[in-house]
């Protein structure tokens, strides 16, 4: 049996320099970095717009869908949503875009004419005053929105009856719902708020709201990015006490607060429980527990005192 050799020492590979790392990703410009967010938000809006048609069945092929062009964020993000839908839409829809010109002095009557013949899209303009109506009806200092909106929804709501328009698409968000909400509830007392789709009063319109997965601050960036012409409405827009205003300045203290809050909000109005509500309408409560049908007079003792 051969012994083994001495041992030698077992001389390793000399390291040579330090090199630094590669970053995990590829360094982005500031430049680059924004067009990403800026996809990345279109991408979201996309999405929950698309989310909210399908889930409350807001279009259906054939449909003639007015889109109410205010000249503000809310409604030129709805316009632009609704228009990269169509183009991939597993459903054909007409789209026009209609704005109420309600003769406020001032009001650059050229901007959305200019934007959407700019954009190729189809519109038309109603001219109303109705400025004028309210300004005469309403006492100075007095809240005009209440007015203002019946004035203009009558208006819009004609034009989409006399016109065969099949759905009327509104800019109201996500916001703007859970602010209803809290209106109706401290000021109307009633649990109310803006549904995503509903049938008008008068039988004859269906309004469609496809922001309503939407929240405001993604569609105030989306605007801003796309740089949209704004135009104010000045009618009512130095009136700081409304209540409206007032709820949402509440909201906005929530929101630094407790970010989770308004989410939380809408999504019990998308869950609500009559049975744990107290609407005799709204659930059948006199069946429950009774021992005869019928309701009793239990007021009979206070009335005959």
């Amino acid at each position: 049996m051969s012994s083994l050799p001495a041992e030698t020492p077992i001389h390793w590979p000399a390291p040579g320099p330090k090199r630094a790392l590669p970053p995990e990703g590829p360094v982005l410009r500031d430049g680059a970095r924004a067009r990403i967010e800026a996809n990345k938000l279109a991408k979201r809006l996309r999405r929950q717009v698309g989310q909210a048609i399908m889930d409350y069945n807001m279009i259906s092929d054939g449909d003639r869908v007015m889109v109410c062009l205010s000249g503000g964020k809310d409604s030129y993000t709805m316009l632009e949503m609704l228009l990269q839908l169509q183009a991939k839409a597993p459903v054909r829809f007409e789209i026009l875009a209609v704005n109420l010109d309600q003769k406020q002095p001032g009001f650059p009557e050229h901007v959305l004419p200019d934007y959407l013949r700019a954009r190729g899209v189809p519109f038309h303009i109603i001219e109303q005053d109705t400025y004028s109506v309210v300004k005469r009806v309403i006492p100075e200092g007095k809240t005009t929105c209440g007015l203002c909106s019946r004035l203009r929804r009558g208006a819009l709501y004609a034009y989409a009856r006399e016109h065969g328009y099949t759905k009327i698409a509104l800019g109201h968000h996500k916001d703007d719902i859970v602010a209803t909400f809290f209106l109706n509830l401290f000021h109307g007392g009633k649990l109310a708020a803006m549904p995503p789709k509903l049938l008008s009063d008068d039988g004859d319109n269906v309004v469609i709201r496809p922001l309503a997965y939407c929240r405001e601050r993604d569609i105030a960036a989306f605007a801003e990015e796309k740089a949209f012409p704004i135009i104010p409405c000045n009618l009512c827009g130095s009136q700081e006490n409304l209540q409206r205003k007032q709820v949402r300045r509440m909201m906005e203290d929530w929101e630094r607060e407790h970010p989770a809050r308004i989410e939380q909000a809408f999504a019990a109005l998308t869950n609500v429980a009559p049975s744990q509500l107290a609407d005799p309408g709204l659930f059948d409560f006199a069946s429950l527990g009774g021992d005869a049908p019928g309701a009793r007079d239990w007021l009979i003792a206070d009335a005959a005192g």
